[in-house]
């Protein structure tokens, strides 16, 4: 099966990552060293992907209004 989500700015991979380990850091989700995702539980991948996103349209919020995050 073809990934068909695809990085606009394909730069921002090694960005992405790291914002996804501090974020479930910060929810207390251990991720797996190996990169495997399919023993966690659908509801940790989710939250993750869901604070990813949330912290990700603040930052553009904050870019159009003029302002640093």
């Amino acid at each position: 099966m073809a990934r068909s989500n695809q990085l606009v700015v394909p730069q921002s991979t090694a960005a992405l990552n790291q914002l996804k380990y501090e974020v479930a850091q910060e929810l207390g989700i251990q991720i797996p060293q190996d990169g495997y995702y399919g023993n966690m539980a659908t509801r940790d991948t989710g939250t993750i992907g869901g604070y990813m996103t949330r912290h990700l349209v603040q930052i553009a919020e904050q870019t159009l209004a003029g302002r640093q995050p």
